[in-house]
C-alpha cells in the first residue's frame, strides 16, 4: 500500500493528511498552543472524591477537573504514590532510582477508591483522553512512555508482545531479547514495528525511554501541583512514530523549519527513510496543490456520495452515531435483489472504515445496512467490516449484523471528534444575514492599503483574494494594482485563492503572518 503523509503549517496550527493510495483516510489538526494531550503526565491535586462513582476528580491545571476512576488506578499506584512523595521531599541532589525500590502490595481490583486516595492528596496522573466538549480529560494513574518500537510501563516487571506479531518464534525472541535488557521494576510491551528488529534497536530504543522517565523524575522534584511533568510528542512526531513503515514513500512539508524538525525525527526513528522527506516550494497553498482541499471537502458533511452513486447519511446523537446506507441509483438489472444489496453493502462498509478513521468518531457507532436475508452473505459483509477496520489503530469491536441488518461498532475515542465545516458562507452576507453593499468593497481594500502602508509603514504587502476579484483588480493596461502602484509609491502582490470566498480577502506580511486591520 502506498502512504504518503502531507503537512501544512499555518499561523495558530499544523494541519496533517494521511493517503493511503491517494485517498484521504487521516485528517488531524495540531494548535500550536496544545495541552493535555494524550500522554501528557500531570502532577495533579485531588479536588473531590466521589464514592458513588468508584472515582475521584483531579485538578490538573485544566479548567475542568480531570476524571480519575478506581480501575484507571493500576495495581500499583500506593508504589506509585510513596516513590512520589519520596522524590519530592527527597530534594534536588538526591536520586531515587526505581529499579532499587520496593513496591507497595498491588490494590484490589474490587475496592474503593476511598482506600487509596483522599481529598488534596497530590497524584501522578497521565493523560488518557483528551478534554471533550464540556468534559475536562480522562487520566490515569498506570504510566507509560511510548517509543518507536517499546512501550515503558514503570512499576511493573511484565513484559508483552503486541498481538499483531502472530509468530510465536519471534513472539519468544522478542520477550526473552527484552527480559535481557530490561532494569527491573520496568514493564515493556513490544510493539508491532518491532518485530525482526535487531537487539540494538529495541535497547537503543529503550535507553530513550528510561531517560525519558528520568527527566520526568528530575522535573518532579521541580513541580508544584498542579503541573505538567512530561509531554508527549507533538501531533506530527506521534504519528510518524506509530505509522512510519515500508509503505511510506512520500512526507511533504510546507514549512522550512518544521521540514528540518520532521527530517530530524525521521533520522533518529528510522535513518534509512530520511529520503522521503521533502519541502515543497510550490506557488500553490500545499493541500491546493496535491488536491487533498477538494478530498476534505467531499469527505466531510452529513450525506456522502460514493462514486458508484451509494451514499452515506451519517448523523450524529449525543448518546451514539448513526450511519444509514442507502444504493441511490445503484442498480444491476441483471443481479438479484439479493446480489444488488451485496455488492451496496460491500462497497459502503469501505467507506464507512474510512470515515471512521477520518473523522475520529468514537463511542457506538449504528450502521443501518440494506436488509441482506442470506447468512451468507451477512456472513461476507461482517469479514468486509473486520478487514477494513484492520487498517484503523483505534481500538474497536465489531458485532456481527443483527436481524435487522444493523452492525454496531464500538470504537476507541482519545481525542475530540475530527469535524470540518463544509458549507460556504453567503458571498453577499458573510453568513451574518446583513447584506453589504459589494460595490463599496474596492473602496474599502483601498482604504486599508492606505492605512497598512502609510500609517503602518507595511514594505512588503500581500493581497490574499478570491481568483475572480483577482481578475477584476489587474485586468487591462492599467489596472487597479498599477493605479495603486502609482498613487501609494509600492507594489502590492496579490495571490488568487479560490478558497475564500468571492468578497474575501486578507492581508498578509514578508512572513505569511495575516495582518489584522
Amino acid at each position: 500500500m502506498n502512504k504518503e503523509l502531507f503537512i501544512s503549517a499555518g499561523l495558530s496550527e499544523v494541519n496533517i493528511v494521511l493517503l493511503e493510495n491517494k485517498s484521504l483516510v487521516e485528517l488531524h489538526k495540531e494548535k500550536s498552543n496544545t495541552s493535555f494531550a494524550v500522554g501528557d503526565v500531570y502532577l495533579g491535586r485531588v479536588r473531590k472524591i466521589m464514592p458513588g462513582l468508584n472515582a475521584a476528580f483531579v485538578d490538573v491545571g485544566y479548567e475542568k477537573d480531570a476524571f480519575l476512576h478506581y480501575l484507571d488506578l493500576g495495581p500499583q499506584v500506593k508504589s506509585l504514590i510513596r516513590f512520589s512523595r519520596q522524590v519530592i521531599s527527597g530534594g534536588k541532589d538526591k536520586l531515587i532510582s526505581l529499579d532499587q525500590f520496593s513496591f507497595e502490595p498491588d490494590i484490589e481490583k474490587t475496592g474503593k477508591i476511598t482506600d487509596v486516595l483522599g481529598s488534596g492528596q497530590e497524584i501522578l496522573v497521565q493523560v488518557a483522553k483528551e478534554p471533550i466538549s464540556t468534559k475536562g480529560p480522562r487520566v490515569t494513574s498506570e504510566l507509560s512512555f511510548a517509543g518507536r518500537y517499546l512501550v515503558l510501563v514503570p512499576f511493573s516487571n511484565r513484559i508483552s508482545v503486541s498481538q499483531k506479531i502472530r509468530n510465536n518464534e519471534e513472539r519468544n525472541r522478542l520477550k526473552r531479547l527484552i527480559q535481557s535488557i530490561k532494569p527491573k521494576n520496568f514493564g515493556v510491551i513490544i510493539r508491532t514495528v518491532a518485530e525482526h528488529k535487531k537487539v540494538a534497536d529495541l535497547d537503543n530504543d529503550l535507553k530513550n525511554l528510561i531517560q525519558k522517565w528520568e527527566n520526568s523524575i528530575s522535573k518532579l522534584r521541580m513541580v508544584k501541583a498542579p503541573g505538567k511533568v512530561a509531554s508527549e510528542l507533538d501531533r506530527t512526531s506521534a504519528i510518524l512514530r506509530d505509522i512510519l513503515n515500508e509503505s511510506f514513500n512520500n512526507i511533504v512539508v510546507d514549512n522550512a523549519s518544521l521540514y528540518e524538525d520532521v527530517k530530524n525525527y525521521i533520522r533518529s526513528i528510522a535513518p534509512e527513510k530520511a529520503g522521503i522527506v521533502k519541502l515543497s516550494k510550490g506557488k500553490k497553498p500545499l493541500f491546493e496543490q496535491f488536491g487533498i482541499d477538494h478530498q476534505i471537502k467531499n469527505s466531510f458533511g452529513r450525506i456522502i456520495t460514493i462514486r458508484s452513486g451509494i451514499y452515506l447519511i451519517i448523523e450524529h446523537t449525543e448518546a451514539l452515531h448513526v450511519i444509514d446506507v442507502n444504493s441511490g441509483q445503484r442498480a444491476n438489472r441483471d443481479s438479484s435483489q439479493e446480489a444488488n444489496a451485496l455488492s451496496v453493502n460491500m462497497e459502503a462498509a469501505a467507506e464507512i472504515a474510512r470515515q471512521l478513521r477520518l473523522r475520529d468518531m468514537g463511542g457506538i457507532i449504528v450502521i443501518d445496512f440494506i436488509d441482506m436475508h442470506d447468512a451468507g452473505n451477512r456472513r461476507k459483509l461482517f469479514q468486509k467490516v473486520k478487514e477494513e477496520m484492520a487498517r484503523d489503530r483505534a481500538k474497536h469491536t465489531i458485532l456481527p449484523p443483527s436481524k435487522f441488518g444493523l452492525v454496531q461498532i464500538t470504537r476507541q475515542r482519545v481525542r475530540p471528534e475530527m469535524n470540518v465545516e463544509i458549507l460556504e458562507k453567503c458571498p453577499v452576507c458573510d453568513g451574518t444575514g446583513e447584506i453589504k453593499p459589494s460595490i463599496l468593497l474596492i473602496d474599502e481594500i483601498e482604504n486599508n492599503i492606505k492605512y497598512l502602508l502609510q500609517d503602518q509603514n507595511e514594505k512588503h504587502l500581500k493581497l490574499a483574494l478570491h481568483p475572480f476579484l483577482y481578475s477584476y483588480l489587474t485586468r487591462g493596461f492599467v489596472s487597479r494594482r498599477v493605479k495603486w502602484f502609482f498613487r501609494f509609491k509600492q507594489w502590492v502582490r496579490l495571490r488568487p485563492d479560490s478558497a475564500y470566498h468571492f468578497l474575501e480577502y486578507h492581508f498578509f506580511d514578508r512572513n505569511d503572518d495575516e495582518l489584522r486591520m
